[in-house]
């Protein structure tokens, strides 16, 4: 019973703690990733009806908007390296 008390969680480890702040973080950033996309896919979509350009506006936006997240993601993931 090492470290429990009556009426107190136990306390976790700090390698746990960024265990979870680690896959929160990804999947933060994958559910903003899935967003904007189908975000910008829509908004493409729509330019693309008002224009008559089929696909062109709705694919290039798509791929922004991933090139976007792909970015932000990797200069999130080099200042958290730079603190490490």
């Amino acid at each position: 019973m090492k470290g429990y008390q009556i009426g107190r969680k136990p306390k976790e480890e700090p390698d746990q703690i960024r265990k979870y702040g680690g896959i929160l973080m990804l999947s933060a950033w994958g559910f903003a990733m899935v967003l904007s996309s189908f975000l910008f896919l829509y908004l493409g979509y729509l330019v693309d009806e008002i224009l008559g350009t089929t696909p062109n506006f709705m694919l290039c936006s798509f791929f922004l908007a991933i090139g976007l997240c792909v970015w932000k993601l990797y200069s999130e993931a080099k200042e958290r390296g730079k603190k490490m």
